[in-house]
């Protein structure tokens, strides 16, 4: 995978401290991640995928966990989108806008494209992705409109 040295820095340290906690069971990449598109003015979309047995202490967790991460200018989460499970971050040192989405495998199931896989303990993560399929979102006109002029 060719990414920019910021991208690649700040993945590499999210992945080895995802998969040195046991909570975690993968860590899987969407957006120009998964396309091949990532250039220095890009995100990462990452999903992490939860132990269900600790997804309630990871989810009141997030901004600790992604503290410990690395070095965080600011976090929040994403109930503005429509997506609570998400921590939107920003990282310095390098600094990156990195998005992460904590999931279970049953919440995998049901997901807008399919992510490519970065780790996972064993291979329930890639399990789930290819015996379910992503279902392309919906576009709702006024849900963007809803949110554009904020």
């Amino acid at each position: 995978m060719d990414l920019p040295e910021d991208h690649a820095t700040v993945l590499h340290r999210l992945r080895s401290s995802i998969s040195a906690d046991e909570r975690f069971i993968g860590l899987a990449a969407g957006g120009s991640l998964l396309a091949g598109t990532v250039d220095w003015y890009s995100d990462l979309d990452l999903l992490v995928v939860v132990d269900s047995a600790h997804h309630a202490a990871v989810m009141n967790a997030r901004q600790q966990l992604a503290r410990a991460w690395g070095k965080l200018l600011v976090a929040f989460t994403g109930e503005h989108v429509g997506e609570p499970r998400l921590l939107i971050c920003l990282y310095d040192d390098p600094i990156l806008h990195v998005d992460l989405k904590f999931v279970t495998l049953d919440e995998l199931k049901h997901r807008i494209e399919d992510p490519a896989v970065l780790w996972e303990r064993g291979s329930a993560v890639s399990a789930v992705i290819n015996r379910t399929q992503a279902e392309t979102a919906t576009l709702d006109a006024q849900w963007i409109e809803d949110r554009f002029w904020v």
